[in-house]
């Protein structure tokens, strides 16, 4: 079975260039999702995305979807207010 990808604090420090004590600062304020096991931490690779974006992973990518079916649903909107506005001149 595949596991999902996991890094050390060290590790994300070294992909982030920051230092190893700024991740543990991260992870305690919660702007790093991390697991403790035992003394040791570990990060999923989903929790990286948060880093950048503010957002959890599916979050981000659900807001992406939504970004995408934007221009259909403004489309949508614009014929509807067209409609009505239409319809209530005929009184």
């Amino acid at each position: 079975m595949l596991q999902p990808r996991t890094y050390t604090p060290e590790e994300v420090a070294g992909i982030l260039q920051l230092s190893k004590n700024t991740v543990y600062e991260l992870i305690g304020r919660g702007e790093i999702v991390a697991r403790k096991f035992g003394k040791v931490y570990r990060i999923p690779a989903s929790s990286m995305s948060f880093v950048f974006t503010g957002m959890d992973e599916d979050i981000y990518q659900a807001q992406l979807e939504d970004e995408k079916n934007l221009k259909r649903i403004e489309k949508t909107l614009r014929k509807v207010r067209k409609d009505t506005w239409n319809n209530s001149q005929s009184f």
